[in-house]
C-alpha cells in the first residue's frame, strides 16, 4: 500500500498544469481564491478515482482517450495565453493575474491526459494486487483525492512566499511569461506523446 502513496505523490507532486498555475496565483498575491482551484483539482480527482476504481479502465477507450489529450493541449495552451497576457496589480491582496476558480480547477483536471497516467496504473494494478475492493476503493480514492489537493496547495504556498520576496511589477511580469512557456511545453508535450504519436501509430 506504500507503493500506492508513493506512485501518487510521484506523479502529482511534479510540476504539471494545475501545480504550474497555483505557483502563478500564489507568486502573484492571490490565495483565497486559488484554494478553490485546489479543492476543484481534488475533486476531479476523486471523481475520476471512483469513476474508474469501480468500473475499470475499460470505459475510457484509446479514442476517448485522444480526444480528452487534445482537449486538453488545447485548453492548457489557452491558459497560457490568458497568464502570459494578464495585468499584475501590487497594491491590492489579489491580483488580477489568472484568476482561479473551483471550476476552473475541476475543468482542469478532467482535462489533463497526467490524470489518467496517475489514475490508471493505480486502479488496474495497484488496487488489484493489495486487494482493495469494495468500500476500500472509496476509501483509497478520498485519501489519493486529499493528496491530489496537497499538489497544487503546496505549489500555491511555494509561490505565495517567493511573491512576498519579489514586488517589482517587471519581476512579476517576467515570472509570468516564464510561467506561461512552462504551460505551452505542457500543452505542447501533451499534444506530441497524446495526440501526434498516437495518431503516427
Amino acid at each position: 500500500m506504500v507503493e500506492i502513496l508513493a506512485y501518487a505523490f510521484g506523479i502529482m507532486y511534479t510540476p504539471g498544469p494545475s501545480n504550474l498555475l497555483s505557483m502563478n496565483a500564489g507568486l502573484n498575491g492571490q490565495f483565497r481564491a486559488p484554494l478553490m482551484f485546489c479543492v476543484g483539482v481534488a475533486c476531479a480527482m476523486l471523481l475520476l478515482f471512483l469513476l474508474f476504481g469501480y468500473s475499470g479502465a475499460w470505459l475510457v477507450s484509446p479514442g476517448y482517450q485522444l480526444l480528452i489529450s487534445c482537449a486538453g493541449s488545447v485548453y492548457i495552451a489557452y491558459l497560457a495565453y490568458k497568464v502570459a497576457g494578464a495585468h499584475i496589480k501590487l497594491t491590492g491582496s489579489e491580483s488580477t493575474a489568472g484568476k482561479l476558480s473551483f471550476r476552473s480547477g475541476l475543468c482542469m483536471q478532467l482535462l489533463n491526459p497526467k490524470s489518467f497516467v496517475a489514475i490508471f496504473p493505480i486502479v488496474t494494478v495497484q488496487f488489484p494486487a493489495a486487494e482493495i475492493s469494495g468500500s476500500s476503493i472509496f476509501v483509497w480514492s478520498v485519501l489519493l483525492s486529499v493528496l491530489a489537493f496537497g499538489a497544487p496547495g503546496s505549489y500555491l504556498l511555494m509561490g505565495a512566499r517567493l511573491g512576498k520576496l519579489i514586488r517589482k511589477p517587471r519581476t512579476f511580469r517576467l515570472l509570468n511569461i516564464c510561467m506561461a512557456l512552462l504551460l505551452l511545453y505542457v500543452a505542447g508535450d501533451i499534444a506530441y506523446h497524446h495526440v501526434y504519436l498516437k495518431l503516427s501509430e
